[in-house]
């Protein structure tokens, strides 16, 4: 229920369908930590980041459902350190970033960025310049498309920041 009412189940750890524990989770309290949750089950759908603090209603953060899965986001001490390319599979201009950039356009003069390789940290891309519209976390590993991560094709992300240790 929204407003912490009803059922409630402590979540420590990645739960990759909340409906097993409870029916609908529309609000939520982070007391520790940095967590991604998702509108559909198994980590998919639309992705939301969720710091310390007290989230009433879903709602309000732009979800037309429920949360249906989380996952924990480790903290992460140490460099950040990641490949962007403008095409899927790794191909066309690439760069490498190790700050976080608030539009890709702007300092690489690059209109897409359709694959990338996370070497260190976590990190979460938006589709928008100035880290606005619909996000997705990435943590360490390779990602050849974005088409196939849920959102369909035509996927691209226009920024990216590091997911800091100061935010936990």
């Amino acid at each position: 229920m929204k407003n912490f009412g009803g059922r409630s189940y402590d979540c420590s750890s990645d739960c990759g369908d909340l409906s097993s524990y409870m029916s609908h989770c529309y609000s939520c309290r982070v007391h520790s930590g940095c967590f991604m949750v998702y509108d559909r089950p198994n980590y998919m759908g639309n992705q939301y980041f969720l710091r310390r603090g007290e989230y009433p209603d879903c709602m309000s953060m732009g979800m037309s459902g429920y949360f249906r899965s989380c996952r924990m986001i480790p903290m992460h001490r140490g460099s950040y350190r990641m490949r962007i390319y403008e095409r899927e599979n790794f191909e066309g201009q690439m760069y490498e970033l190790m700050d976080d950039c608030d539009s890709i356009m702007d300092r690489y003069h690059m209109s897409n960025c359709m694959s990338c390789h996370v070497m260190d940290g976590h990190w979460l891309m938006y589709e928008q310049p100035h880290y606005r519209g619909r996000m997705m976390y990435f943590r360490p590993g390779e990602y050849r498309s974005f088409s196939n991560m849920g959102w369909g094709s035509g996927m691209r992300f226009m920024s990216m920041r590091r997911i800091m240790d100061s935010w936990y």
